[in-house]
């Protein structure tokens, strides 16, 4: 189980943070859970990495409307 944390650009209020959560463990296979905190701008994946993938889970956020870069 591999973690990482995401710089999210374009959240506007909470209900941005949870559509975020839903959809990243909704349609990305292999995300286990993502706590996305609004008020730090910055979303905690955890994934398999043999599923899914740092380019898949940035390509679902970026399809949901917000941009994002890794920090750690």
């Amino acid at each position: 189980m591999k973690k990482i944390t995401l710089k999210i650009n374009g959240m506007h209020c909470v209900s941005c943070a949870m559509t975020i959560d839903g959809d990243l463990e909704e349609y990305v296979s292999g995300v286990k859970s993502a706590k996305t905190n609004y008020a730090k701008q910055e979303c905690e994946v955890a994934f398999d990495e043999t599923k899914a993938s740092v380019a898949r889970i940035t390509k679902q956020i970026k399809q949901t409307g917000y941009t994002s870069e890794i920090t750690s």
